[in-house]
């Protein structure tokens, strides 16, 4: 068997299987979505986080994983649009680094006379890396089921012109 062959038959196979790696990537974005939100929220420095922003924090998070959790269906099952989906939620989550914890590492609070960094620099270092992970995996989801579904579109399109 030929080179050629190999990748009709790779291609061929896409009908029946699933695109199990794109899948996979969103569920470990989601898993690093939930690592900073636990390690923002497990913060109890004086009564910063008590405020609208937290609210809509949480909010946000919740939608996410929501969201997340949809588009890993829909690219498992090579639907181009959710690659698109998961391109905007991997920039979404590069934007919140510049917001949570950027104002918690720049803010103190004052605790008992002393002034206590919000958020210090190793949390600010850990959550930086739970976001720009998370996004690392829905961008690579993303693309990789964008070329796959894109793939999967052009063999189905020769089959049918072959059928016709």
């Amino acid at each position: 068997m030929n080179r050629e062959e190999e990748k009709l038959i790779q291609r061929d196979r896409m009908r029946f299987t699933k695109n199990s790696l794109s899948s996979a990537l969103v569920y470990v974005a989601i898993l690093f979505d939930v690592f900073f939100f636990v390690s923002i929220y497990k913060s109890d420095v004086g009564s910063w986080y008590y405020n609208i922003l937290v609210g809509a924090s949480i909010l946000y998070n919740l939608i996410f994983m929501l969201a997340s959790f949809l588009a890993s269906e829909g690219i498992k099952n090579y639907k181009f649009s959710f690659s698109i989906v998961l391109f905007v939620l991997g920039a979404i989550q590069i934007c919140r680094i510049f917001i949570y914890p950027m104002m918690a590492h720049g803010a103190t609070v004052d605790l008992q006379g002393e002034a206590v960094t919000v958020m210090g620099d190793g949390q600010f270092l850990r959550c930086v890396i739970y976001l720009v992970c998370s996004a690392a995996c829905l961008i690579a989801s993303a693309v990789i089921g964008a070329i796959r579904s894109r793939t999967l579109a052009a063999h189905m399109a020769t089959i049918e012109q072959k059928a016709a």
